[in-house]
């Protein structure tokens, strides 16, 4: 069996980005709060000493059980480099939304940003559609799409 189950996020400020999913895009705690530290931590992350909390929050449109996203912060972190939308590794979350300008409307009012314009496309067989890329508040790429 294969199962997805979560996306990790690490934060500078887990509360404030846990808010910020919260606020402007729908997600939802569910009760599951972490705070952990171990050897065995040690051994998975590869960091001698390693502590990490956070949240789990559930993602919009999933009943109580899964896929979350994944709010955690380290004691000790890296910092990331500029938001851009070509990055190598992970890109960018996506949300389908109603409306996609109210929506960028609203993750702009609680901290976040807009990368680039939001454009109407038409796909080959018909399907229009509606995208802007934006980021959260600790700079992360947000996609915003809506379905016509």
């Amino acid at each position: 069996m294969i199962k997805y189950v979560h996306t990790n996020v690490i934060a500078r400020d887990p509360q404030r980005l846990v808010a910020f999913y919260k606020k402007a895009l729908g997600c939802k705690s569910i009760g599951e709060e972490r705070d952990l530290r171990g050897e065995w931590l040690d051994r998975m992350t590869g960091i001698p000493g390693a502590h990490l909390a956070g949240e789990h929050l559930l993602l919009p449109g999933y009943d109580a059980d899964h896929p979350t996203l994944e709010v955690f912060s380290y004691d000790e972190m890296e910092a990331a480099g500029d938001p851009r939308a070509n990055r190598c590794g992970f890109g960018h979350l996506a949300f389908e939304v109603d409306d996609v300008e109210a929506t960028l409307t609203l993750v702009k009012s609680e901290g976040g940003g807009q990368l680039g314009e939001v454009v109407r496309a038409e796909y080959e067989d018909g399907r229009r559609a509606v995208f802007v890329y934006a980021t959260d508040c600790e700079g992360n790429v947000v996609e915003l799409q809506s379905w016509e």
